[in-house]
């Protein structure tokens, strides 16, 4: 039994089943054997345990690609409609992704605790794959008619997005706490990384695309760049449907009388940490990611190309990959808490450099560049990696698509309003002070990370589930927990053993 499980004795009921058992009375309660726990490492994995950890993630580079295609769209359309595509209408277009993810991430986060995991992914994948083919085909009567278009249908795509940040983190958790002991690290690695991928992928697409249409046919290059969006979604949507509802899922859900008067007076103090870290950090590298290659383009100078502007905007979103390996490292060594905090001590220390040095360092363009993706890299080292990790961890079972999809959709909201505010503080009080702005904001998150957020490292979640209910049963709530398997779901889990057997 380990350190972590002993100190929480007081609070375990120790059954003498090797699983764990949710009765279905009033006084339910989950029952953990702690030394079948501690062993379940060493059972065989399935296939179901690797696909639900790989594709609850994966897909997350959708995100990715939308955001940072975004970068290139936002060149291309002020390059073909100078007149039309006004400040107000690219912040619009930009923002439509953002709202449509708050609004999915709070709606999906909820339903997906009522309905399960695996109706909330499969439904937010269509939606992704729908709004990417509507937003290919996007015309109007005029040009602006045609910019609503793409505003409504990427508002369709962030739903669907948003709604994936909840339902996915939380499955893959899950799917991960059973399954491997260096959670964080898996965590991150089938999350972060292919929503870090996506810029780097989305810069190399446009690259591809536009050297093989050409200058000429910008219209075709922004259409197939968007619709190539579907592909990812489609690739890995068959075993989305076969995937199958996780452990902790299956014992520890709510379906009936949730009582969140409870649930937020319990974790008030955890909500603030994952809503304002989140927010913080999205604010910072969301404007930054969108409008990197328009800072880019002003460094390199009014006589750059469109090609060229793309191939620095590529390495900048290579030199911050780093920090997501170093930070899946990391986690499992340091905590959540700690990584977090260093990834925002080096937004502080990197912004100040780039801010108080920008008159000076940007003459060296590729200087500018090391240091913008070194402060990127810091971003995905801590709160990148993190913030998702934390969120899915800090919160019980029954709740945790719920109170994940508040805190990312906070995040969100703070990529909204920076967004919203970039182009406004470059314009009034110059460039050097969206890095100033972006170090202050580092040390705040340094300290909300500090005060409010769990130090977590590799407890398994199911602990967290037998707080939350013992502290529920303490304050009257007389619900149950669990869910019964349907037949057809069983019936594919003793196909999937009688396959391995054979095997």
């Amino acid at each position: 039994m380990s350190t972590t499980i002993e100190k929480e004795q007081p609070i375990v009921s120790v059954g003498t089943d090797a699983d764990l058992d949710v009765q279905s009375s009033d006084d339910s309660s989950i029952t953990y054997n702690g030394e079948e726990r501690a062993n379940r490492f060493k059972q065989r994995k399935t296939l179901s345990d690797i696909i639900t950890i790989l594709c609850c993630g994966v897909a997350l580079i959708s995100d990715g690609y939308q955001n940072n295609m975004m970068t290139m769209l936002n060149v291309i359309f002020s390059k073909m409609y100078p007149h039309d595509y006004t400040s107000s209408l690219k912040t619009r277009v930009s923002n439509s992704l953002l709202i449509g993810e708050i609004i999915g991430m709070i709606v999906i986060g909820l339903t997906c605790d009522y309905l399960g995991r695996k109706w909330a992914i499969v439904s937010t994948t269509v939606l992704i794959v729908v709004g990417c083919i509507l937003t290919t085909a996007a015309h109007g009567a005029t040009v602006t008619g045609m910019f609503w278009m793409i505003i409504v249908c990427r508002g369709a795509i962030g739903f669907g997005v948003g709604g994936e940040y909840a339902a996915c983190s939380s499955s893959s958790s899950e799917a991960a706490n059973e399954s491997t002991k260096r959670r964080g690290g898996v965590f991150i690695l089938v999350t972060n990384l292919p929503l870090s991928l996506g810029g780097p992928l989305a810069l190399i697409i446009f690259m591809i695309v536009y050297c093989a249409a050409g200058e000429e046919h910008l219209p075709t290059v922004w259409r197939v760049c968007v619709g190539i969006g579907c592909v990812w979604p489609l690739a890995i949507f068959y075993f989305r449907y076969k995937m199958a509802t996780s452990t902790l899922y299956k014992k520890s859900a709510l379906k009936h009388n949730v009582p969140y008067s409870l649930v937020f007076k319990y974790y008030w103090p955890r909500l603030i940490g994952t809503c304002g870290c989140w927010f913080i950090y999205d604010f910072v590298t969301f404007p930054n990611g969108i409008f990197s290659s328009t800072i880019i383009s002003s460094v390199l100078g009014s006589k750059t190309t469109m090609l060229k502007t793309a191939e620095w905007t590529l390495l900048l979103g290579i030199i911050a990959l780093p920090g997501v390996f170093i930070g899946a490292y990391l986690v499992d060594k340091i905590g959540r808490k700690y990584l977090l905090m260093l990834g925002y001590s080096g937004y502080l220390v990197i912004g100040l450099v780039i801010g108080c040095g920008y008159d000076k360092i940007k003459k060296i363009v590729p200087l500018f560049v090391v240091f913008y993706g070194i402060f990127n890299s810091f971003g995905n080292l801590g709160p990148g990696n993190c913030m998702g990790l934390a969120s899915s961890e800090s919160f019980a079972t029954p709740v945790r698509g719920t109170l994940y999809g508040l805190s990312a959709a906070f995040g969100k909201a703070g990529a909204a309003i920076g967004t919203q505010c970039f182009t406004a503080i470059q314009n009034n009080l110059g460039k050097r002070w969206t890095f100033i702005i972006a170090a202050i904001l580092g040390s705040i998150g340094v300290g909300i990370a500090y005060f409010f957020i769990p130090h977590l490292q590799e407890e398994d979640l199911m602990m967290e589930d037998i707080k939350f209910e013992k502290y529920l049963r303490e304050n009257g709530w007389t619900g149950s927990f669990g869910v019964e398997e349907d037949t057809e779901t069983l019936e594919e889990q003793q196909e999937e053993v009688v396959e391995e057997t054979k095997n």
